[in-house]
């Protein structure tokens, strides 16, 4: 953690570095700033122009609902079982159907979970998508007292960012 009196990247106020495409992009120039022993606390990275994209991956059913919840529902009561069978007393039960248990009891409320949840719906939402925040294009910004050092070791000219009224 930098001591209270090292300045902080301000993205409002401090100058754009570079922009870039994608954060790949951005991600690596910061990355070869702190290979060049760069103090990267002066940096941050901004996307600029922000939307959240949903792509509809596929058609909700009873039986995808179902499904789900049954994954899910085994997933945690494996790990429960798991947990549980760490702190039984092995002259009281057995480790493996505790495990087996979890995993039973777990997808079994795991269904019901599901079911219950895509009813709740009332068919108003009948798919499944995944969701994703995307930028137009990141800016790297950096403190003006590093400014100059990190052109330098980046490879950029002085005229960057280039001027906004065109000259």
């Amino acid at each position: 953690m930098p001591p209270a009196s090292a300045q902080l990247p301000d993205p409002t106020t401090d100058p754009v570095l570079a922009s870039y495409d994608n954060y790949l992009a951005a991600q690596e120039a910061v990355d070869k700033l702190s290979d060049n022993k760069f103090p990267v606390q002066k940096v941050a990275i901004v996307g600029v122009d922000l939307r959240m994209v949903e792509q509809v991956i596929g058609r909700l059913s009873w039986g995808r609902a179902a499904g789900g919840g049954l994954l899910t529902g085994a997933w945690f009561g494996l790990l429960l079982g798991l947990f549980v069978s760490f702190f039984a007393k092995a002259e009281d039960s057995n480790p493996t159907t505790l495990i087996l248990l979890g995993l039973i009891y777990g997808a079994g409320f795991g269904i019901i979970f599901g079911l219950v949840s895509y009813w709740m719906t009332g068919g108003k939402r009948d798919f499944l998508s995944r969701s994703q925040i995307i930028a137009h294009h990141y800016d790297v910004h950096v403190t003006t007292d590093g400014l100059a050092d990190a052109r330098k070791i980046l490879g950029l000219t002085a005229q960057w960012p280039p001027p906004v009224d065109g000259s």
